[in-house]
């Protein structure tokens, strides 16, 4: 088979304006980025359209080092719907450069369940995350201006909560000191990196509802705090004006189109395992206003993304998924099953079947929030039909809804069985009203309680000392209504990566505590997770060349 470059560069796209025309978008508002990407006005969003129309979630199961081919499954589904006779919108998030030359790869869908033109998509895009990471760097640098130009004063800080960030894998600069040299050089500082999507502003971004409410929640960032004690944010620096207007255009949605020419916003691009995991609201509203049924995905396994879709998005914008889509593939069935990761390609019926604990510990997890869910088999080459059958009798005796997605080889006609079950259980069994994992007027420690009692199927949580004492100022600035996200791998129900299937007679350990004001969350950092990746022995930036001007190696 093709490359997914290869599928991609062999089909012909249409000009973004026709795929606009699709939705009923005026020409006139699009922002034009060459033939086949534009930036659509906010405004365009309806309140009226988005309660008539269908939003679904697409989640996955605990995934395995190479991924679970969730954003695949989450394009096919719109593929599928589209192919069936819906109007379906696909929104997702923008794709990181640390991943994309890491380990990852790109995250553009794969085979013939893509969004296009994935080159672009995969590497600049329309330019958002380099205007997040500048908006970031620039309040960074002003703050250091500021301590500078005003230490004459008496102006001092005596804690420094805002680092800076970059969106490449480099784990030499996770801490890092500046200002040395000469004095003219600034104050000596002890400073850090995160990746670009572990970025305040990155959230800010994806949780803002317009313009107004960007300003409002960067005006409200904590900096940190002064000589004297006092809280110092970026509305003392009076510079959020400033910060807006490099964000003016990231703010907008991007529009392209899949490898079947169906629309899809793409917007957005937090990591679910250090932040949460879901393309931006305005995309979201964006995309149920323009199709009957909205398909966006949370990122990682459900214990992050899904959690915190419902947790943090959906406890914010009052959304209600109608249903959700959680993947699966015999891969990660198989090594949540015991079967060493060197082998999980070959076939192997008792290795799946030990794994679907892994399966059924998520369902009753989406269950919980009053989800109808139905499981994606996501298939593969080596998969055999024993083992997918296998699958499909347990799903049936959990009285949970199954189909095979094979969009990956077929597009949209591989997801036909899929777009069929969703369309099918939306009409017949829809998702109740959400219920939240804990509610606004809980404890910081009791919210954390009962997403690693509850959802994690830990003994309990400690805190740090260093988080302890987080946790105090919380209280005193009165933040303990905000929404908790917790900062863990995506490999384990735990805080260790290794520890496969339904870990039990464990904890969560919170290692230090972040004060996201401006996104109006609180982030737990919990066991030796980063905020800025490494990169492995062999990143993908090794495969990935130019040839005689075209693109190679990018997936």
């Amino acid at each position: 088979m093709k490359s997914d470059i290869e599928i991609a560069r062999g089909i012909a796209l249409k000009p973004i304006a026709e795929i606009a025309g699709r939705l009923g978008i005026p020409q006139a508002d699009l922002e034009p980025y060459g033939k086949y990407i534009a930036k659509v006005p906010e405004r365009l969003i309806d309140e009226d359209r988005m309660r008539r129309h269908k939003l679904v979630l697409v989640t996955a199961i605990t995934p395995t080092k190479a991924g679970i081919g969730k954003t695949t499954v989450s394009v096919g589904l719109a593929l599928g719907l589209n192919h069936i006779g819906k109007k379906a919108v696909v929104a997702l998030r923008e794709p990181s450069l640390g991943p994309c030359f890491g380990m990852k790869g790109g995250a553009a869908g794969g085979g013939y369940a893509q969004v296009l033109p994935m080159e672009k998509i995969n590497l600049h895009f329309t330019g958002d995350f380099h205007a997040i990471t500048s908006a970031h760097n620039m309040i960074a640098a002003l703050l250091d201006n500021y301590i500078y130009q005003h230490k004459s004063e008496g102006f001092a800080m005596r804690e420094i909560l805002w680092k800076r960030v970059l969106d490449v894998n480099d784990r030499n600069l996770r801490y890092v000191v500046t200002g040395l040299g000469a004095k003219t050089n600034g104050e000596t500082l002890e400073s850090g990196f995160d990746i670009t999507p572990a970025s305040e502003i990155m959230a800010i971004l994806c949780l803002a509802k317009d313009e107004n409410d960007l300003r409002r929640r960067i005006e409200k960032i904590l900096l940190g705090t002064t000589i004297d004690g006092r809280p110092f944010y970026v509305k003392d620096l009076g510079v959020a004006g400033s910060v807006c207007v490099l964000l003016m255009d990231a703010l907008r949605p991007n529009l392209v189109q899949t490898t079947e020419h169906t629309p899809a916003i793409i917007h957005g691009g937090p990591f679910a395992n250090i932040a949460h995991g879901c393309n931006s609201l305005i995309a979201t509203r964006m995309a149920l206003t323009l199709g009957d049924y909205a398909i966006t995905e949370a990122g990682f396994g459900a214990d992050l993304g899904a959690e915190k879709f419902y947790d943090i998005k959906c406890r914010k914008a009052g959304l209600q998924p109608a249903l959700t889509v959680l993947v699966a593939t015999t891969q990660a069935l198989k090594m949540h099953g015991g079967v060493a990761e060197d082998q999980i390609k070959e076939p192997n019926p008792e290795g799946v079947r030990s794994g679907l604990a892994n399966l059924d510990k998520h369902i009753q997890n989406i269950q919980s929030f009053g989800q109808s869910v139905v499981v994606c088999f996501n298939r593969y080459a080596t998969d055999t039909d024993e083992e997918i059958e296998l699958c499909r009798l347990h799903c049936q005796e959990m009285g949970v809804g199954f189909a095979v997605n094979n969009a990956f080889m077929e597009g949209g006609k591989g997801a036909e069985d899929l777009a069929r079950l969703v369309v099918r259980t939306i009409e017949e069994n829809p998702s109740k009203t959400l219920t939240l994992a804990y509610a606004d007027e809980e404890s910081i420690e009791d919210k954390a309680r009962a997403v690693v009692v509850k959802l994690y199927g830990a003994d309990g949580v400690s805190f740090a000392p260093a988080a302890k004492k987080k946790l105090e100022t919380i209280r005193q600035m009165g933040l303990d209504h905000y929404p908790i996200c917790i900062a863990k791998t995506q490999y384990s129900f735990s805080q260790d990566a290794k520890a496969y299937g339904v870990p039990t007679g464990f904890n969560i350990s919170i290692r230090d505590v972040v004060i996201n004001n401006g996104a109006e969350m609180i982030v737990l950092i919990a066991g030796d997770i980063m905020r800025m990746p490494g990169l492995p022995k062999s990143p993908q930036a090794e495969r990935i060349d130019l040839v005689d001007g075209e693109i190679v190696g990018l997936s």
